[in-house]
């Protein structure tokens, strides 16, 4: 294509709005549009872009067996309240009615509805297992839009379900899918890791996230660099080598008062003290679904993990309680609260390595005051829970046993699969006659990659201060060919044209900038919107038969004949 035909629209400076460099960069290369909070119009550039990373996902998804359809993006009330999810689902859901007071929602995900099908058209053990994909518009209405398409209200996703006669060829689908994910990833050029993940809304069992690798993730992930084990923090399991009780030395401090008039935090209290931040202990205050008011214990420097404290019992749904709530409970302001001289009937959860400490310090449960040498046992009675409530840190013991320690690195979630087992299957009647002739309901996966996400990942990936440096399997474009005085030599024009049509002919994809534009803005434009090889046609390089040529990630100028212009090209093409 010539830079005449195609639209394009870039900036020298993005948007105020735009937070994430990989937004600031898709706005100012013109690769996207702002309708609206969380709405975006993929322009033309932007779209070559989205098209390439599709094509890769559906050969993957293709190779592995899946076939694929279209499902609706509306989707009637009916089928989500056999699930359950209609009112579950939360306010992420758009609801819709239509003229006849009928109920929709936008679809955020397809599990209702392929089930739906799979229940109407699956009836045999001997059409399972199948697996369905399609790519589609989904819509999530977040609270925060923000970061561009990375996290915005209508996005592009590829989702795939399967169905299944037995567990084990759910597994072998499920490892045939992870392969294909590592596939997908690979082929696009990216750095990625996959990691053990919670389930989350989508709910199931199994289930591992994709994420690529970059310092702007909004997730904290957890590895070990000796063993194969990574895990979001939020599954990520902290470990003690031995019982709390074990490692609990003896008191040998009194409990006594320690005034704190302006000291509410761990950090302030230890200074203050002048002792580690590792001696306190701070409790958070939190009420169940039932109303039940409960202490959560973890050490100063430690942070809660919500995900894991809501799995145990009476947890599901907790929220932490209100100031006023506090001083119900407690008697006593925030900032100040622990567990010592409470009511009896409030449950303490002690993180486990809460449970393992002694002579340690947290709040009195009266205004300005802290306690230090606090002992269970002897000042307090033990926690009514000791589990593992904390994210795990660097240098935590591996969980897999093997003498590792974790690590901890930011990744962008870009791809999630799941064992939903049959979860879906269960509450909307899906079942297929066994070979005994007796009904099951069907094992199911689910398996999603976020398309339009993969965009800006990619971008936070790759990325200079001149612009975007895309991956070769997802540029716009493998080849720019710069033509500096078009529309003034005819010599400039002719090599141009020549080597253009040279390269159409070869299957390159390759852009000619015939612009009347300056040098300097036809090269600033082409490196920021990232394509990975360019080669640059002037009077002056032409006089000696020579072309200049710069690989986009490299940045180093080569001179090469203008006839072996091709094959020098069509060699650093091949992906």
């Amino acid at each position: 294509m010539r830079t005449s035909q195609l639209f394009i629209s870039t900036k020298k400076e993005a948007p105020a709005e735009a937070e994430l460099l990989s937004h600031k960069l898709m706005l100012r290369a013109g690769l996207i549009k702002r309708l609206g909070s969380g709405l975006y119009t993929w322009m033309p550039l932007g779209l070559r872009v989205l098209r390439k990373v599709e094509a890769v996902v559906r050969s993957e998804m293709n190779a592995a067996g899946a076939q694929e359809l279209l499902m609706p993006a509306v989707q009637p009330k009916e089928l989500w309240e056999e699930t359950g999810r209609w009112d579950v689902f939360g306010p992420q859901m758009l609801k819709i009615t239509d003229r006849h007071e009928r109920q929709f929602c936008f679809g955020p995900t397809h599990e209702e509805v392929i089930t739906d099908i799979a229940r109407s058209e699956l009836r045999s053990y001997k059409q399972l297992p199948a697996n369905f994909y399609q790519v589609q518009t989904k819509f999530r209405d977040e609270i925060r839009p923000r970061f561009g398409v990375m996290r915005a209200r209508e996005f592009m996703m590829k989702d795939a379900y399967s169905f299944h006669a037995s567990f084990e060829s759910l597994q072998q689908t499920y490892d045939v899918m992870y392969g294909a994910y590592s596939k997908v990833f690979t082929r696009l050029g990216l750095q990625f890791r996959a990691v053990a993940a919670d389930t989350g809304a989508i709910g199931g069992s199994g289930s591992h996230e994709f994420h690529v690798l970059a310092d702007a993730g909004e997730d904290l992930l957890a590895y070990c660099p000796t063993s194969d084990y990574a895990a979001n923090v939020e599954l990520a399991e902290a470990i003690m080598p031995d019982s709390p009780s074990a490692l609990r030395a003896a008191a040998t401090q009194a409990m006594t008062d320690v005034d704190t008039p302006k000291q509410t935090a761990c950090a302030d209290v230890a200074a203050l003290l002048g002792v580690g931040v590792e001696r306190t202990v701070k409790a958070i205050a939190l009420v169940t679904v039932a109303g039940e008011f409960v202490l959560a214990l973890l050490r100063g420097d430690h942070n809660l993990n919500e995900v894991k404290i809501a799995k145990l019992e009476g947890m599901a749904d907790f929220r932490f309680a209100s100031d006023d709530e506090i001083r119900a409970a407690l008697l006593c302001p925030p900032g100040f609260i622990g567990p010592v001289g409470i009511n009896a009937d409030i449950r303490v959860i002690a993180d486990l390595t809460v449970a393992a400490m002694s002579d340690f310090i947290c709040g009195a449960n009266k205004p300005k005051f802290h306690l230090s040498g606090v002992n269970f046992g002897r000042d307090l009675p033990e926690p009514h829970i000791v589990a593992d409530i904390r994210n795990v840190v660097n240098g935590d013991v591996c969980p897999d046993g093997k003498g590792g320690v974790l690590e901890l690195c930011r990744g962008i979630e870009v791809g999630h699969i799941f064992q939903l087992r049959t979860k879906y299957s269960e509450a909307m009647n899906c079942v297929f006659v066994t070979e005994q002739n007796t009904q099951q309901a069907m094992e199911m996966g689910c398996y999603g990659i976020g398309v339009s996400r993969i965009v800006a990942a990619a971008i936070e990936q790759n990325h200079d201060a001149k612009g975007i440096i895309w991956p070769a399997a997802m540029a716009p474009f493998s080849v720019a060919v710069v033509a500096v005085g078009y529309h003034k030599s005819e010599a400039v024009k002719a090599a141009a044209d020549q080597l253009y049509a040279q390269l159409v002919a070869a299957g390159v994809d390759v852009l000619l900038d015939d612009r009347n534009e300056r040098p300097g803005s036809m090269f600033a434009d082409m490196e920021l919107i990232g394509i990975p090889h360019r080669v640059t046609i002037g009077d002056k390089a032409l006089a000696e038969g020579m072309v200049e040529y710069v690989a986009r990630r490299e940045g180093e100028m080569k001179k090469i004949a203008l006839s072996e212009a091709l094959a020098w090209i069509q060699a650093q093409t091949k992906i």
